[in-house]
Parts: C-alpha cells; structure tokens; sequence
C-alpha cells in the first residue's frame, strides 16, 4: 500500500510540476508569442533525451503568505540531456511560476546543474524568462544571483555558456548572461536592461519604451549585448543547436569535426575579381569568405554591430574554424573602438576552446578622430593586440588588400605569433597610404615642382611600386606566400592540416592583465 501511495504522491508531484503556474497561465504565456519553458527544452535537446534533476524541489519561504504557495519546481527547470547526440546541462526559467522570479530553492537548482556542467566537461545553456529576484525571499535571493555569477566565471574558458533571452531580464539578472560566452535573443519578446523606463524617467527625465531600452534590436545593433538574434523562441534555440555544431565540449577537446563534399582542393577563379584595382573603391569581404569555406556556409556572429570587422565560425575541409575578417565595405574595414572589442573577445573565445583562427585582412588604420580618441581607442584597440598575442591557437592570415601601420601589427601578423600569413598580389602592406606617405616624405619637393599635382601622383606610383605591395614582406619573411585569390581554399586547409598538431604556450602566471 505504501508503494502505491508513494507512486501516487510522485505522479502528482509531477503533474504539478508540468503544469508549472497553472493552465491559465500558460494558455497566456503561448498566447503572448512564447513556448512554455518545457517545451523549449523538449525543443533544443534531442528526442527523449532530458533528464530533470530537483523536479520536486520547493522554496523554504514562509513570510508574505509564501507558506501555502509552493510549486514543485520552484520557476525553473533543470537537467541535461544531448544535442546532435553531445551532452549539454540546461536550466529553463519558468515564467508562469512567481514570474520566473528566482529564490533561494530556485538558485540551488540552477548552481547544482552548473556544478554538473563543469564535472562532466558540457556546455551549459540557461534559457532566461524570469521577472528578476523574489522579493519575497530578501538578501536570499541575492545571494542566489552571486553565486550563480561565481560559476559562470568559474566556467568561463573551461565550458561553453550560451544564453537565451527568451522574455524578460532585468536588474541584477543580466549579469549571468552577461559573463557567459553567448548571448542569443528574440526579437519583440525579449529584453534586457539594468533599470527599466519607469526608473530612467524618474531619475534622467527620458521616455523610452523596453524595447527602446532593452529589446534584441538595440543590443543587436546599438549596444552589442546581443550575439545572435532570432525572430522567436524556436527560431532561437535552432540557432543555438547551430552555434553548437562549431564548438567543443569544453577546454579540453578539439571542434567537431563535420566531414562535407565541398572539395578540399576547389579552387575558385571568382576570387581573382572580387578584391578591386582600385584601392579605394569598397567590397564586402564576406563574398571571399563564403566562396572559401566549406559549401558557402558562414555563421556570422554580431553582424548588426561593429560592422567594420565579422566574426563568426564557419568550416574548412571539415575543420571548424573562427573567421576575423576587416570589412572594407564598412568604414572603409577601419578598426575602431567597437570593432575592437568585438573581435578581441571572439578571439578569446576560440583561444579558450581549441578553435583555429582564420584572419582576413584589409585595414587602413584605425579610425581617426576625436571621438575615436577621447573614448579610448589606445585602450579598447589595445585589447585585440592583446588577445592575438596571447592566442596559441593555430593562427592563418590573409592579407587581401590594405594592411596599414600598427593595424597591420594587430591583426594576427606574423610579428605576433601568426602561423601561417599570406598575401595577395594585390595586397598593399605599409606604414600609411602612398598619397599619406608621398605627402610628408616629399613635401618640400612637391612645393617646388612645377605641377605639384602630376608629380604627387608619379610619386604615389613609385611609392606603391617600391614599398606599398606584399613583396617586400615576403622578401623579409614576414609573408609565408603571395598567392592567387583562387588558391585560397586550398592552401588554408592544408596550413590547417599541417598546425594540427600544434602546440604553443603562454609563460607561467595566474593571469595576464587584459586593458579593460
């Protein structure tokens, strides 16, 4: 008899669970445009493969008229389970429940999945929905969100961490997406935002909506909060599933690898058009990037933000790679503050997870000015350096046009440990541009000449003829090869191949001190 009463408590416990807030609530949570936050996980991980851990798991609060309001689960649901068949841990915010507020029981779910995580070497996907902390529970829920905050850090660089924001995510919330790896939002029914509008009207006199504030348009585009961005919630977690394909298990693994007919050896005579004789005239560089990766697939990352410079992962001959890449069709592919953090910290990641590197290069400089200046250009500029010198992944660069002063020094040269660099005919690798260089070499003899104009433009020429081409840097070294655009393909999968077995250090310390 006691069996069967135990079976019956279970079964109710978790027909309680599964309906999380109530039927009602969750009618109007599908009606507001959003999946429960069990179907989201039935959604992401395969068939059948979940695992919940804590189903029955209740808050401990009893002021407020808490004692009589426990729902097993307590808003969030944890577990683990496969993707692709590979192992994830995940958390699932329930919103129907308190508003997905977190307490005490509710951060005691989330840590424990975490600690999982890091025992079994997975990544951790936390799927956000949640109002922010109970207040019901005071300084405990507090201390729920720290030590949270402590295991994404603890993490960081030994797992992969990805976030979805799938509602609201405000106040102190933010902040665990925020040191994770990826951040994935979905357009119109997500935010995020430290102090909502009514707080900013209050205090700074601004009307603003939350999407205005904190929607997944402005983090994608204004802010750069947001990684990928997705037009719902199952749009979303496909695209986590996708970001996953690229990415190991954990520090201590390579990528995946994913086998494809495209052949290794292709060569494609388009590339030899795509990059314009004249030096000035624009070109979107992702053309060269998806006519040389396998089957034309690029899975760019922050491609609303920072256009100046993609990121993003994509495959060559089956070998999972991250793609930096100068884009001349934006500011004309200047590196500047944004542009600047945006790569560094995509450069870090890869270096953290066994990711090879592929560069493609055509910068000018810097961005000049005062705003570029006063923001602290030197510094946020600085941090690219920083993370290409401190990478040892296997690192190939390609040179395809413009590669300019201390942004040809940045940008995974040769000088910083690149492994592999190559270079166009076109490429043009000098201090400045002739007309910048003629300028100050020959001012003096460009005020005497007779037609200061002709002779600018005959010493623009002998400039570039003598200094502004790859051939010098090869003469020294400094440039593996000079190579045709339609050998692209070929030869940065057999550079991979070769920096398969590569193995490079860093000097002994606790951590090197990163200009933030």
């Amino acid at each position: 008899m006691a069996l069967k009463e135990n079976l019956d408590r279970i079964n109710e416990l978790s027909r309680q669970a599964e309906l999380g807030g109530g039927e009602e609530r969750q009618r109007k949570h599908r009606e507001s445009g959003r999946m429960t936050a069990r179907e989201r996980i039935d959604f992401i991980l395969d068939p059948g493969s979940f695992v919940e851990l804590d189903k029955f798991k209740t808050h401990r609060a009893t002021d407020f008229g808490m004692a009589e309001r426990r729902i097993p689960g307590d808003g969030v649901v944890t577990g683990y389970g496969t993707i692709d068949g590979r192992q994830v841990c995940v958390f699932s915010q329930d919103f129907t429940v308190f508003g997905g507020s977190l307490s005490g029981a509710f951060a005691e779910k989330v840590c424990k999945v975490m600690d999982l995580a890091m025992r079994v070497g997975c990544p951790m996907i936390g799927l956000n929905d949640s109002g922010g902390a109970r207040i019901q529970e005071g300084v405990v829920s507090l201390a729920g969100y720290a030590d949270i905050f402590l295991r994404n850090t603890l993490a960081s660089g030994v797992i992969p961490q990805i976030s979805a924001i799938m509602g609201p995510c405000a106040g102190g919330a933010v902040y665990s997406p925020a040191i994770t790896d990826f951040i994935v939002m979905v357009r119109d029914t997500s935010y995020m935002f430290i102090t909502g509008p009514d707080v900013i009207k209050a205090t700074t006199h601004e009307d603003v909506t939350m999407n205005e504030l904190g929607g997944a348009d402005t983090h994608a585009t204004k802010s750069g909060v947001c990684h990928l961005e997705a037009p719902d919630d199952r749009g979303a977690l496909v695209t986590i599933r996708e970001l996953l394909s690229y990415i190991p298990q954990n520090n201590l693994e390579d990528p995946p690898f994913r086998a494809s007919r495209d052949d290794p050896a292709r060569r494609d005579e388009i590339l030899d058009s795509i990059v314009p004789e004249n030096p000035n005239k624009p070109y979107d560089i992702g053309e060269i990037i998806r006519h040389v990766v396998d089957d034309g697939v690029f899975f760019e990352i922050q491609k609303d933000w920072a256009q100046n410079i993609l990121i993003g992962f994509a495959r060559l001959g089956g070998y999972a790679v991250g793609v930096v890449a100068n884009q001349p069709a934006y500011l004309a592919g200047c590196l500047d503050i944004e542009a600047s953090t945006k790569a560094a910290r995509f450069v870090r990641f890869c270096d953290c997870f066994n990711i090879p590197l592929v560069t493609f290069v055509d910068v000018p400089g810097f961005l000049p000015g005062t705003a570029q200046e006063f923001g602290g250009i030197i510094r946020h500029g600085a941090k690219l350096l920083y993370a290409y010198c401190e990478a040892t992944v296997p690192k190939i660069t390609v040179i395809t046009r413009k590669a300019y002063g201390g942004a040809y020094d940045v940008m995974s040269s040769k000088h910083i440990r690149g492994d592999f660099n190559f270079a166009y005919p076109t490429a043009e690798i000098a201090v400045m541009g002739p007309e910048g260089a003629v300028s100050i070499i020959f001012r003096n003899q460009l005020e005497q000449a007779a037609d200061p104009v002709a002779e600018k433009a005959r010493l623009v020429e002998e400039y570039r003829r003598t200094f502004a081409n790859p051939f010098k840097a090869a003469e020294l070294g400094y440039i593996d090869e000079v190579l045709m655009p339609r050998d692209t393909r070929p030869r940065l999968i057999t550079a991979l191949r070769a920096l398969e077995n590569k193995r490079d250090k860093n000097p002994p310390r606790k951590h090197g001190n990163i200009p933030l």
